[in-house]
């Protein structure tokens, strides 16, 4: 297999190396020339982030997700959990038509009846961190992909808004800081 200088393997001699490396990184570590993840969390507090639905179909009477439901939550195609939702906006797809002032009117769509764009406000308990919040083992910031799923519907939708309360739970920093 490997070739003897002497006495010694080359295979052997790279494994003593191996060990030797690590167990330089491991007490690097442990007396905090290196930070571990668990290190940048800088607290845990409580997070509201708003996700946009643009395009949804609803042919029923009502918007399906509703103040006060439980919806659970997709980031990044890897599911969550169930998260509360605080507020919920939603109304029909619009367009624009100019009036005979020379001005435009915003009026529902008839061409498109039963398509909806709607912003959903969630909260959850997040771990704020220097790069921002973290859900999941995401960083919730705009622009990050959400499925957002009930009982009869599953929608995609955008974050657009990330809001960090400014209550600290100390216990909880402290548990996961410690």
């Amino acid at each position: 297999m490997g070739k003897k200088i002497g006495k010694i393997n080359t295979v052997d001699v790279i494994i003593v190396l191996g060990v030797i490396i690590a167990l330089f990184v491991g007490v690097m570590t442990t007396r905090h020339f290196r930070q571990t993840a668990d290190k940048q969390i800088e607290a845990v507090s409580p997070v509201t982030f708003q996700v946009v639905l643009r395009g949804v179909t609803v042919t029923g009477e009502e918007f399906p997700i509703k103040k006060d439901d439980r919806t659970f939550i997709t980031i990044r195609n890897v599911p969550y959990t169930e998260l509360g939702v605080t507020d919920v906006k939603s109304e029909p797809r619009k367009a624009v038509i100019p009036s005979q002032r020379g001005q435009y009117l915003l009026i529902n769509d008839p061409a498109q009846p039963s398509v909806f764009d709607a912003v959903v406000t969630i909260t959850d308990t997040a771990k704020i961190t220097k790069d921002g919040a973290v859900v999941g083992g995401n960083k919730i910031k705009m622009g990050l992909p959400v499925t957002l799923e009930g009982e009869k519907y599953k929608f995609n939708g955008t974050i657009s808004d990330v809001r960090v309360t400014s209550e600290v739970d100390d216990d909880c920093v402290n548990e996961n800081v410690g």
